[in-house]
């Protein structure tokens, strides 16, 4: 039998549950006051470092999509320009995945992970961000952004000669993911959330990781909006410009939100098997399959590019700066444009998330929102509440991690207005995905796992 949750108070007032007590204990220990204090310092070099690092990816993939076409005298890089560019991420991140130690990181196919973060693997997790994510790869920086600050918060540890332990390298990792997360998001409410998720931990143990999470990612923040300011550079922001006033939701809007929920678990969740397959197909020649797996996403950017008219890099970017412009002014996309986009940037996804180096976020949210515009014509369903819907369905197909899509969506739209259409969406997508069966690669890796 299991020991009881709560016992009885001895004033009288009720059941106090155990896990209050251990919290309490814990939070008394000096140790773990030291630690607060050590994960507040941490998030000061932390935050500095991601700072920089999505500065260069931003920078870089300006200079690569933007001011070189224009130093040619193009208006908009030509349909062939992806297979260039991702045949050097291919092939640098096939020789990282060969060569050095971690592999460059975990593969995206896999979804976000906490753990595994070590000094040792970091350079090879920079060089394969740097070597991908800026040249066209179909994914986000949130992969990269956890293994470094995790791995830093590891350094500065050895650095200050900290005992390591299991429970105080769990704690860290934490905390210098979270510092480092938050800047990509705007945001460290989404970055703790989302880590709360990630680790998968739970009762007195999901304070004690998340408490030093929370507070660095909030000195995180603050680090990045003074640099920010000071320096005039940009990392990105997620945040959208939907049109005012948002509309208010109707038993329409829900009906089709639980609709665009099975939909898009019914086409994303095959997407994500077939992301797993690659992966396992890549783990027996890293180098070679690599880069046939970029030249396969370069290819979707090109025939999207060439059927279209449109630029290549609707499909080959990781979606953030895209999907902005979408909501900014849904109806400049014609319905064309968003069955192909949809179309060519999902298998492009699928080649990116099984060889490549990144996150998996932003094209989830990408391909929720465009799905979401395509289906908005629908009899009594409005533009905003369908890519709001899509967004939380998409992401939580993706990320596995209903709270934070929730979050993170809510977050993205600058209001609780859609709020019902989010929740229901990202539940019904993730019960859906989660009872739908797991593909072959993923009941291969549970049954070894069990």
């Amino acid at each position: 039998m299991t020991e009881p949750l709560a016992r009885s108070d001895p004033t009288g007032g009720g059941t106090q549950p155990q896990e209050a007590e251990l919290l309490r204990h814990m939070l008394r220990r000096p140790g773990y006051l030291k630690a607060l204090a050590f994960c507040a310092l941490i998030g000061i070099p932390v935050s500095l470092a991601a700072f920089w690092f999505l500065v260069l990816l931003h920078e870089l993939e300006h200079a690569l999509w933007a001011d070189l076409p224009h130093a040619m005298g193009l208006d908009v890089p030509p349909w062939w320009w992806p297979f260039p560019l991702l045949l050097v991420a291919g092939t640098a991140v096939g020789l990282v995945a060969a060569r050095l130690p971690g592999a460059g990181g975990h593969v995206p196919a896999s979804g976000l992970h906490t753990g595994g973060a070590s000094s040792s693997a970091l350079p090879g997790v920079l060089l394969a961000a740097v070597a991908c994510l800026p040249f066209g790869a179909v994914l986000g920086p949130e992969g990269p952004l956890i293994a470094l600050g995790g791995g830093l918060a590891l350094v500065f540890r050895d650095l200050a000669k900290v005992p390591a332990t299991p429970q105080g390298t769990a704690l860290l990792g934490a905390a210098g993911a979270a510092a480092a997360i938050s800047a990509i998001f705007g945001n460290p409410l989404i970055a703790a959330v989302l880590l709360i998720e990630v680790a998968g931990v739970g009762g007195p143990q999901l304070f004690a990781v998340m408490l030093p999470a929370l507070l660095s990612s909030g000195v995180g923040a603050l680090v990045f909006t003074g640099l920010g300011r000071w320096t005039g550079l940009a990392t990105g922001d997620l945040s959208l410009r939907l049109p005012a006033p948002l509309p208010r939701l109707d038993a329409t809007d829900v009906l089709w939100a639980l609709a665009i929920a099975v939909v898009l678990a019914a086409v994303l969740h095959p997407l994500l098997a077939g992301a797993r397959l690659i992966a396992a197909y890549v783990t027996a020649r890293p180098l070679v399959r690599t880069v046939q797996c970029a030249l396969g996403a370069a290819a979707c950017a090109a025939l999207y590019a060439l059927g279209t008219g449109r630029s290549p890099v609707d499909v080959a970017s990781s979606g953030q700066s895209t999907l902005a412009a979408l909501a900014a002014d849904p109806h400049a996309w014609g319905v064309g444009a968003l069955l192909a986009v949809l179309l060519f940037k999902g298998a492009a996804y699928t080649l990116c998330l099984g060889s490549l180096r990144g996150g998996p976020v932003f094209p989830g949210l990408f391909l929720g929102a465009a799905a979401g515009v395509l289906l908005s014509p629908l009899p009594g369903l409005g533009v905003v509440p369908a890519m709001a819907a899509g967004m939380a369905a998409a992401s939580a197909i993706t990320l596995r991690l209903p709270v934070s899509s929730v979050v993170l969506v809510v977050l993205l739209l600058g209001s609780s207005a859609m709020m019902p259409v989010v929740i229901l969406a990202a539940v019904v997508a993730f019960v859906i995905t989660e009872l739908l069966p797991p593909g072959p690669a993923a009941a291969k890796d549970r049954a070894a796992a069990a």
